[in-house]
């Protein structure tokens, strides 16, 4: 029985090569950084220190810098108020996107495209920092949590996808909840959300690893060591070069400073990287359907 085969050229079959050689050239590169991390922080302070040249295993396998980590009472204190932030904020950034998004896609509203053009403005201009830091202050928002939530509590771009996912749902789904007497907000949380789930998804991602990573408006907006999250510990473990607290008196200083800071990395990487693959399969589907168009 014969068998249709296609025939793949030698040219095809040289790029095949090139382009796996190169993807996986691509993929060492970018995998290197973290595996040196994890490596350095799994190290003896003074043997990484003599180390020259590539990290491709611990430099004799140590968890002091862990240990000293777990001493440190900030890193669990920045953990509660990053999660508290995270957990909060994306909420907040979710619902009000959301309810901004359902505006937007109404095709009986007259002034959406002034809306539109006014939202759009507001992503190439900004108050600034100055004029944000004062709006903070008059709020009575300075030096409290809340001030890493409300000032970023819509982010338009992010508005301008999930707003396109709903204009793909079919109007007819709407007309007939508001036949059955459903209101908007039966429409906007029956309807439009439950089928804009890979959307969301995708947003949640977003928006949670903006609350994750971000530092600068906690070094503006708080004073108050209690209520630092866990970026603005880190930072000052990595650039204030403050390790100080995390080490035992009976443990020479040079030994595990450097070793501390890459284990602080470790710890505040590891949970995105962990929530991250249960969001993946989302992440593609819900870009493409909430992709803006021209």
């Amino acid at each position: 029985m014969s068998k249709n085969r296609i025939k793949i050229s030698i040219g095809e079959r040289i790029f095949d090569v090139f382009n796996v050689v190169f993807l996986f050239a691509l993929m060492v590169v970018c995998l290197y950084p973290m595996l040196y991390v994890l490596f350095a922080s799994l190290s003896n302070g003074v043997q990484l220190m003599r180390h020259i040249g590539l990290l491709l295993r611990p430099a004799g396998f140590s968890l002091s810098a862990y240990e000293a980590v777990a001493r440190n009472e900030m890193i669990p204190t920045g953990y509660v108020n990053t999660i508290f932030i995270v957990a909060v904020g994306t909420t907040v950034n979710i619902f009000m996107s959301a309810l901004g998004a359902y505006f937007l896609a109404r095709r009986d509203q007259t002034i959406g495209k002034a809306a539109m053009i006014f939202i759009v403005i507001t992503m190439f201009f900004s108050g600034g920092m100055i004029p944000g830091y004062l709006n903070v202050r008059s709020l009575g928002l300075y030096n409290s949590i809340w001030a890493l939530i409300f000032p970023v509590a819509l982010n338009t771009f992010n508005m301008i996808i999930l707003k396109t996912a709903f204009m793909g749902i079919p109007s007819s789904l709407e007309e007939s909840a508001k036949l059955d007497g459903a209101g908007h907000l039966t429409v906007l949380f029956r309807i439009f959300l439950p089928l804009s789930k890979a959307t969301i998804a995708v947003l949640v991602l977003y928006y949670g690893v903006s609350h994750w990573n971000s530092w600068f408006n906690a070094f503006m907006y708080i004073q108050d060591r209690a209520l630092y999250p866990l970026q603005l510990v880190l930072r000052e473990i990595l650039i204030v070069n403050d390790t100080n607290s995390m080490l035992n008196v009976s443990v020479d200083v040079e030994q595990i400073a450097d070793t501390i800071k890459y284990a602080v990395v470790i710890v505040a990487t590891v949970p995105i990287l962990v929530l991250y693959p249960f969001l993946q399969k989302y992440f593609v589907k819900g870009v493409m359907i909430g992709a803006v168009k021209g």
